[in-house]
């Protein structure tokens, strides 16, 4: 939408309020619908940056700040998820360069309680399971569910969420079942979210649109994550700088926003002709200036 179109319509809808309505917000009378919608807030996996991390965290996140980035989503690494530091000089650390952690991928099977308690104590939002993996059997995404139910049930009484991570084996049919379907559908609500890898959800060969829309507000946090126009065989070497890939995110993060989505994180695991930092820069360019029709 051009600025003249916007403001024609902004114009037009207040002048058909004026003789009717004392106005003192105009963008309380106007819906939301008719303008563009901006992602306000979006974070980085630090998978994406992983070697810099390692090398040197306190100057990759300060890098990354710089870029526009308000939001942090870690992984638990070989120095945990605050890769070195305790989990309160990570967030101060954090909030001094202007950013936040608030998500976080680990090891759910290990020091789970202690976990969801550091990170309840640092303002987290959510620990996350990244991985299990595909499975021979139906029943074993059962078990996955029961399973998230109650790292679920600790999360919460820590005041924190919990969610799963998908790749594309859990959109892939065994036993006549959808693996994520079935885990969706033995999670409680009130106790498991999800997190849409976008990027896995289009290798599946499958519209992560209509996802959003048939579970309305278990879909929290996604992976903004693009794929190549011509990717190649092995469908983990497809991601690329978020933009200049296949994937419409324009039409597909609205259908996110309007079904319940909270964060958008951005995810690059390949980095053909360019490094890490500079996708991460220039994937945080592409989400600054993007506008959600």
């Amino acid at each position: 939408m051009s600025n003249s179109r916007r403001d024609f319509l902004k114009m037009s809808s207040l002048s058909a309020l004026t003789f009717t309505t004392p106005v003192k917000n105009l963008s309380s009378i106007i819906p939301d619908s008719l303008f563009n919608k901006k992602v306000n807030a979006f974070g980085i996996q630090l998978w994406t940056v992983r070697e810099a991390m390692a090398a040197n965290a306190k100057d990759t996140l300060k890098q990354i700040a710089g870029f526009g980035y308000k939001q942090i989503e870690s992984f638990e690494g070989k120095d945990g998820m605050f890769w070195g530091l305790t989990h309160k000089e990570f967030k101060k650390y954090l909030d001094d360069i202007g950013t936040s952690i608030v998500s976080s991928h680990c090891d759910i099977s290990k020091n789970f309680e202690q976990k969801a308690a550091q990170a309840a104590e640092i303002g987290m939002k959510y620990l996350i399971c990244p991985w299990k993996g595909p499975q021979k059997s139906i029943d074993e995404f059962k078990k996955f569910a029961d399973e998230f139910n109650k790292c679920g049930e600790i999360c919460k009484k820590n005041g924190i969420r919990f969610a799963y991570h998908n790749h594309d084996y859990s959109f892939k049919t065994i036993d006549g079942q959808l693996p994520q379907t079935v885990m969706m559908d033995n999670t409680d609500k009130n106790l498991v979210d999800f997190e849409m890898d976008i990027y896995w959800v289009v290798v599946a060969g499958v519209n992560p649109q209509e996802w959003f829309k048939k579970y309305k507000n278990r879909f929290r946090l996604c992976h903004v994550k693009d794929r190549m126009k011509n990717p190649p065989a092995n469908a983990g070497e497809g991601s690329c700088i978020v933009g200049t890939g296949s994937i419409d995110f324009p039409s597909i993060l609205k259908t996110a926003m309007d079904n319940g989505m909270q964060y958008f994180i951005i995810e690059q695991e390949a980095f053909a002709g360019t490094t890490p930092l500079k996708s991460a820069e220039a994937d945080a360019a592409y989400m600054k200036a993007l506008e959600i029709k």
